[in-house]
């Protein structure tokens, strides 16, 4: 894969959609450091400390956190519980010569402050967006709109990954008006371990279809 672009953001188009799964699936097949600028909902631990776990990453392939907040609420909120602020000052992506994935928090309209919206924070960023959906069944509306909202902003998306039971028709509908690739589909884990997101990553041949994607866009 060529790194010519050192960060890729994963996003979902909405909460509990499996973005930390997924963020771990490419940070594991792509061998890059895994960063997730703010986490809301702590008392059950971190996504960054469930990555961490699940492929057993050494610190230099993890990032901490900018913001943790204790609410599993919107991160806006969340901060104001603790009398916070999230600034979008602080959230410049560290500078290093590795590919970092980052993850989200929550959906793409979240707000991060009261005047500030992740999409507004993806446009600063400016790094390719894979787009993490459901398979079943509110997937269309949600994934379409989420798709509408990257678009209008001339935002990079570099495909879509479902998650969940196959669907006969929602992956083929979704590329047709979303106009958008799937670029994996990664099925209900009984328990989610390295080696399984190793054998998806084989299986689905992830390294010979983000070259050829990251490769007709630059």
């Amino acid at each position: 894969m060529s790194t010519s672009s050192k960060r890729i953001i994963i996003c979902g188009t909405d909460t509990d959609v499996g973005k930390t799964i997924v963020s771990s699936f490419f940070v594991q097949g792509l061998k890059a450091i895994y960063w997730k600028p703010i986490q809301s909902g702590t008392e059950e631990g971190t996504d960054t400390e469930t990555v961490r776990k699940l492929l057993n990453l050494e610190p230099n392939r993890y990032i901490s956190e900018k913001y943790k907040f204790k609410a599993s609420v919107s991160p806006h909120w969340a901060a104001e519980k603790e009398s916070d602020f999230i600034e979008p000052n602080n959230l410049e992506i560290p500078d290093i010569d590795k590919l970092i994935i980052i993850e989200t928090a929550g959906g793409l309209m979240v707000p991060l402050n009261r005047n500030w919206l992740q999409i507004d924070q993806l446009k600063v960023w400016g790094a390719p967006i894979i787009l993490v959906a459901r398979t079943g069944l509110g997937t269309l509306n949600h994934t379409l709109l989420s798709l509408e909202a990257l678009k209008s902003r001339d935002l990079n998306i570099l495909g879509l990954v479902l998650n969940g039971h196959p669907h006969d028709d929602n992956p083929k509908t979704l590329e047709q008006f979303g106009d958008t690739k799937i670029l994996a589909s990664l099925p209900i884990f009984d328990e989610v371990s390295a080696n399984k997101l190793s054998r998806e990553w084989d299986q689905q041949k992830l390294d010979q279809k983000l070259k050829q994607y990251i490769s007709n866009r630059n």
